[in-house]
């Protein structure tokens, strides 16, 4: 097994396929992707090696991310590759949700389990505010089809933001009560170009948390595999509320995932102000070098992420590793 030196243990891994997105949301990329963002991407072999390493090394869950993953055309196949993976037992993507509503039945047929979309507003105009984008109808659309085709989980991300989305908080109440999904809100983390946006449109999910609180919802039990959200039910709705908190006190405490670049760096923290490159490890088939180099590197990872010093690392935006 994969473990640090705070015996924290690693079974899941977050692969990010490509930088690039077609979206352009104002906290991420307001001016859009890095054309060049899509050169040197990890093949479909690099990743079949990689998955297999973080499988013998006692990996269960991989989260296909990006960018926008579906912009890579062999993401069907990529799917594929990681649930044929023995020792994988899940196979998750994080997707804007643009091709979601034609793609959706192919990416389940490959062995897709589970699906997080990003929809910050189920305002038409305020979605388009954001994102850049008008397609909010076809992703709600593809989230049903999700829904209607048995997905194990279908999860909305939505980033906490004041003077947009922080106004609509029983919008997202609504949904939750007839759709079968969790709702999870998301604390806006400052990263290296967004400081002033940060300070305009942070909302600590402490606020929200109190809301579900009085409310009557409860806190659920999260599993091994689980990412950092705290998940709350309530018997009045069909879906799930979720934080995820960030700056929240022990945060880190219980960290259980690894990071791939879609250029193969290993980030041990999404806000590690270092990265280690992997990528020479994964022109053969042997996995013993890639798990050796895992566990050599754990022992370096620090137990927090420092972001209430206000510590960035090297991450300029969160496309560029798949949050």
């Amino acid at each position: 097994m994969l473990t640090d030196r705070y015996e924290r243990r690693f079974r899941y891994l977050r692969l990010s396929i490509t930088e690039s997105c077609n979206f352009k949301c104002d906290y991420c990329l307001p001016d859009g992707p890095d054309c060049s963002s899509r050169r040197h991407e990890l093949t479909l072999a690099e990743i079949k090696r990689l998955v297999r390493a973080f499988a013998q090394a006692g990996t269960e869950k991989v989260r296909i991310t990006g960018g926008e993953p579906a912009l890579r055309r062999d993401l069907t196949e990529i799917i594929a590759a990681c649930k044929n993976t023995p020792g994988i037992k899940e196979v998750a993507i994080t997707t804007n949700g643009y091709r979601l509503e034609r793609d959706i039945e192919a990416w389940r047929d490959a062995g897709l389990d589970a699906v997080n979309v990003s929809v910050d507003s189920f305002n038409p105009g305020t979605f388009q505010l954001i994102t850049g984008d008008s397609r909010l109808p076809s992703i709600l659309r593809g989230i049903d089809k999700a829904i209607a085709l048995g997905l194990k989980r279908v999860k909305i991300n939505a980033v906490l933001l004041r003077g947009y989305n922080f106004a609509e908080y029983n919008t997202f109440l609504d949904y939750v009560k007839f759709h079968p999904v969790s709702l999870r809100f998301i604390e806006l983390m400052l990263t290296g170009d967004n400081r002033d946006y940060y300070k305009h449109h942070h909302v600590g999910g402490d606020v929200i948390q109190r809301k579900l609180l009085q409310e009557g919802w409860e806190s659920t039990r999260k599993g091994i595999t689980a990412g950092p959200a705290l998940e709350y039910q309530h018997p009045d709705y069909a879906g799930k509320m979720g934080l995820i908190m960030p700056y929240s006190k022990d945060f880190c405490n219980d960290c259980n995932r690894l990071r791939i670049s879609s250029r193969g760096q290993l980030f041990m923290c999404l806000f590690a102000s270092q990265h280690q490159d992997l990528r020479h490890l994964l022109q053969d088939d042997a996995p013993e070098p890639v798990i050796q180099f895992l566990q050599d590197t754990l022992q370096g990872k620090e137990a927090s992420h420092h972001l209430h010093e206000e510590f960035t690392g090297s991450t300029r935006h969160l496309a560029m590793i798949g949050g």
